[in-house]
């Protein structure tokens, strides 16, 4: 007597195809949504790595805040920086400054996040003059 009959195990195949095509289509959302995404975020970290280049290259020269501030406009456009963002440069302490914010979107077709960058370097005290 087994509770198997032909037409159940037929059923159960059935579920596990539902199954495989519902974790297919979330896995593909997933990795479009990674495509689009990291991209962005990668720009961001080395966005975030001129900046403090920056503030400390500019405070070994003892350049002036405008020069750190001229270079991060020359530099967004390689990392996707819009030309609506806030930066702001300053010397406090002996120290460099430099904050920028902006917001990035990041359109799929049916909702559009958007990237909040807001980071600010300093230089690193050894390099004062």
């Amino acid at each position: 007597m087994n509770s198997l009959t032909p037409k159940h195990i037929h059923s159960e195949r059935g579920g596990a195809r539902v199954k495989l095509i519902v974790f297919l289509a979330l896995f593909a959302i997933v990795m479009y949504a990674g495509y689009l995404y990291i991209p962005v975020s990668i720009d961001s970290y080395y966005y975030r790595d001129i900046m403090q280049n920056m503030v400390n290259q500019a405070a070994a020269q003892g350049s002036d805040p405008r020069w750190v501030k001229d270079q991060l406009l020359k530099n967004g456009a390689d990392y996707h920086v819009p030309p609506d963002a806030t930066i702001e440069a300053s010397q406090q302490d002996k120290r460099l400054q430099v904050h920028v914010k902006f917001t990035r979107p990041i359109v799929t077709p049916v909702y559009t996040y958007n990237y909040e960058f807001d980071h600010t370097a300093s230089s690193t005290t050894f390099l004062t003059k």
